[in-house]
């Protein structure tokens, strides 16, 4: 049982709200933008799962790669606890991506090339650019932000490797949001990891450049974010439940940098680090929510001109 947990703890469960609601709205997004209406149910399950087996692939291996760093920063973790060995989080690592692969090339060979693309990027991340230069992050955000393009791809193809109708603008408007934003996100978590990365000369953007001056850069990333949240909605034809969600949301998500801003510790920093995840998991929600609000009322509608 023990094992089984530390298992489910390198899945990082406080951000599976997240990582589940981001796949899922990317694959409702994308029907309804191109045809204004709901996704088959079979492939929706499929590429949501997918998307997470390939996230969770990704922190699994990013904690095998961690190991000294953890054991400074978050002691507690199974891998720097001894919970499980270093071994056993590969394979269960290589299991996750194996699972995504799986269902990339069952839905559309184009979102396999994507799941390829980001886990090199993350791999670099992970094996090297941590440790040689400040701004790896550039890798992570390539890497997380490919992921709701390949959902897209998997319910929408581009008609490259797949018939499609070629790639809409919003699948391009969501993979520079899921980019900009993750910029931030991830200084914030390089933020409250400050201690052990100077402990073991890793050269994070906080650790080399101080977390006030990435207090301010986290700031710049989340404001493009915002802006995009709301283009976003725009040229998705989303309704307002998720333009009102995503300004109020975005509001509340901006005021939480400005303080980070004049509070720039890694407590601080740390405690962004979950609002952030958290301001994702409202605006993927709100995107579920609406698209499934406007599809009920477009069938509704339907149906009463029929009768």
């Amino acid at each position: 049982m023990n094992r089984f947990k530390a298992h489910i703890e390198l899945l990082r469960p406080p951000l599976a709200p997240m990582d589940l609601a981001m796949p899922a709205a990317s694959a409702l997004l994308a029907v309804y933008a191109v045809g204004g209406t709901l996704p088959p149910l079979l492939p929706f399950i499929i590429a949501t799962i997918g998307a997470y087996c390939a996230i969770t692939s990704s922190y699994v291996y990013n904690d095998c790669c961690d190991i000294d760093v953890d054991s400074v920063a978050m002691p507690d973790r199974p891998l720097p606890a001894a919970m499980l060995s270093k071994r056993d989080a590969q394979l269960w690592s290589l299991f996750l991506f194996l699972m995504a692969a799986a269902t990339a090339l069952y839905l559309n060979p184009e979102s396999f090339v994507i799941l390829l693309l980001a886990t090199l990027l993350i791999t670099i991340y992970s094996a090297w650019a941590k440790r040689n230069t400040p701004f790896s992050w550039i890798f992570v955000g390539l890497s997380f932000g490919l992921v709701p393009l390949g959902v897209w791809l998997a319910l929408e193809p581009a008609g490259l490797l797949k018939a499609g109708s070629g790639l809409h603008p919003s699948a391009l408007i969501l993979t520079a949001m899921i980019i900009i934003t993750d910029w931030g996100f991830t200084n914030c978590d390089a933020s409250r990891d400050v201690a052990g990365d100077k402990e073991k000369g890793i050269p994070t953007t906080p650790a080399t450049y101080g977390i006030a001056a990435t207090a301010k850069i986290v700031a710049i990333f989340w404001a493009i974010g915002v802006i995009l949240s709301l283009a976003l909605g725009l040229s998705a034809n989303l309704g307002w439940l998720y333009l009102a969600a995503a300004a109020i949301a975005g509001g509340w998500l901006l005021l939480q940098n400005l303080d980070f801003v004049r509070n720039p510790t890694a407590k601080r920093g740390e405690e962004l680090f979950y609002q952030s995840a958290n301001y994702r998991a409202v605006l993927f929600a709100a995107i579920i929510a609406d698209v499934l609000l406007q599809s009920g009322l477009s069938l509704g509608a339907g149906q009463g001109i029929g009768i």
